[in-house]
């Protein structure tokens, strides 16, 4: 299967937004009653305000997985410098998974944050996410344990980050 990652085109964000959901409620890393949920449905948001990049299949068109991109210092950026580009909400869909979807996504992040001549990417991440961490650390990511933070008491985040 050949594996397509371009911007989000309308036709795209509901299947952007179910994925996402899917993935976090799905692999229990957000309550199914959680308002969160909401923001993460809202993928025609994520392209508005941010680049929502999606994963397709080359032949058939169907959403795959998809990632927010920014640039620190803006909205949709926690954790990143206005040097750094930012990944957020990364979701493979359940049938997709173990095909390189997650890792392609990441690496399109990458190219991204390099077109923009941005000094490199940091991002946060749930310490339960071990799948993505392998992916991460496979593309060169190391753990930035000083840059760790919680959005609220309970919700513990890990960073990575990739100098370039």
């Amino acid at each position: 299967m050949d594996i397509l990652i371009r911007r989000a085109r309308p036709e795209d964000l509901d299947d952007a937004g179910r994925i996402t959901v899917e993935a976090f409620v799905g692999d229990g890393h957000t309550a199914p009653g959680s308002s969160y949920v909401e923001h993460l449905r809202d993928a025609d948001r994520r392209a508005r305000e941010a680049e929502l990049l999606v994963a397709v299949d080359a032949a058939e068109g169907q959403v795959l997985g998809c990632v927010t991109f920014a640039v620190g210092g803006t909205e949709w950026a926690d954790i990143a410098t206005p040097q750094e580009g930012e990944i957020r909400m990364l979701a493979t869909a359940a049938a997709a998974r173990g095909r390189g979807v997650g890792e392609a996504l990441v690496r399109a992040a990458v190219a991204r944050s390099r077109e923009l001549g941005l000094a490199g990417m940091a991002f946060s991440t749930r310490p339960r996410m071990t799948a993505a961490h392998r992916i991460y650390e496979r593309l060169g990511f190391r753990r930035t344990p000083e840059r760790d933070w919680a959005p609220y008491p309970g919700m513990d985040l890990m960073v990575y980050s990739l100098a370039f």
